[in-house]
């Protein structure tokens, strides 16, 4: 497909990811009306995990093979997964679900700081270094700390939390995982697995609160679990295979604009000028962050897309795009 219509149609198929992964935060809040945080977690998980087995044995997958392979997954589905699900249900109990996609987008910003750290970021160019500067300074507006009412709370300290966290997996999962010839289905798979085995570890301390079950609880972390969690992994490959890992990256840039948005006009969340001018600044400095030389290939680790491990995932499949159709040729 090319020319206007295959543009329209990877158009319309890059709004479709920016509409599930930004409408998660829309779909936590609402599930939390009936679940506990632990509780929203660990069904998001498991329904992730059943979507995504349904997809690798229906294209003739399988797990990854070896305890060293499997203990690298365990790490990094706690850091991307399992800790950062849970850290944005519990944040989202006091926080709006638009300004909690905000604050999410700021993961690329922690990554240049673990980089810089592990000594994956050979230094910062200046537009870099002031783009992170600037994405800092966005947070700092949306949590007005000068403001005794303001967002600096727990809630908000969590998802911000949740954000380096989706940071430090991605730096794991750069060292240990990425380009070891897996494929990316095998590796998405096993990881939401041992999350979901993670998280029920946590059901003795948050799990067993009573579950108010009615519709809009129920539909909430239904589609939370099968569509935001695991059709968009599928989706998200699919943009990779045939667009390539630029193009997908740029749906990132869109889901602040769209978790404000559904905030805004399904929950009815306030959205004052400072949290729109702060929501501006770190998109502007997340944007910065990413003007980078194309040859640095190992810029892998960090989150193009902000915040979301399934972008790290995607790069993966356009790594290996033409050694899996290999082995299916040979199938």
């Amino acid at each position: 497909m090319s020319g206007v219509p295959g543009r329209t149609y990877a158009g319309i198929r890059v709004g479709v990811l920016a509409l599930l992964w930004g409408s998660t935060f829309l779909w936590i809040k609402l599930a939390l009306d009936g679940l506990s945080p632990v509780q929203v977690t660990l069904v998001r998980c498991a329904l992730g995990t059943l979507t995504l087995t349904v997809l690798l044995f229906g294209g003739r997958r399988r797990l990854p093979q070896g305890g060293a392979t499997w203990r690298h997954i365990v790490v990094a589905a706690f850091f991307c997964n399992a800790l950062p699900f849970g850290l944005f249900s519990v944040g989202e109990q006091t926080v709006d679900s638009g300004v909690a996609g905000v604050l999410n987008a700021t993961t690329p910003l922690w990554s240049v700081l673990i980089g810089l750290a592990i000594g994956t970021e050979r230094g910062l160019r200046p537009v870099r270094l002031a783009g992170l500067l600037l994405g800092f300074a966005g947070v700092l507006l949306i949590f007005a700390p000068w403001q005794q009412s303001g967002l600096a709370s727990w809630g908000a300290l969590a998802i911000v939390g949740a954000a380096g966290s989706y940071a430090v997996g991605f730096a794991y999962m750069g060292q240990h995982l990425v380009g070891k010839g897996i494929p990316t289905i095998s590796l998405s798979t096993a990881q939401l697995l041992a999350a979901t085995g993670l998280t029920t570890l946590m059901v003795p301390v948050g799990g067993l609160e009573t579950v108010h079950v009615h519709p809009k609880a129920l539909i909430a972390v239904v589609v939370l679990g099968v569509f935001a969690t695991g059709i968009t992994f599928h989706l998200t490959y699919r943009v990779i295979a045939d667009e390539g890992a630029t193009n997908a990256a740029t749906v990132g840039y869109l889901l602040p604009v769209v978790s404000v948005g559904l905030g805004a006009v399904v929950l009815d969340e306030a959205f004052s000028l400072r949290v729109a001018a702060g929501m501006v600044v770190v998109l502007v400095g997340v944007g910065m962050t990413r003007r980078q030389k194309r040859a640095a290939a190992p810029e892998i680790m960090q989150n193009p897309e902000g915040g979301d491990p399934r972008i790290v995932e995607a790069q993966h499949a356009e790594q290996h795009a033409e050694q899996d159709a290999e082995q299916d040729a040979v199938k």
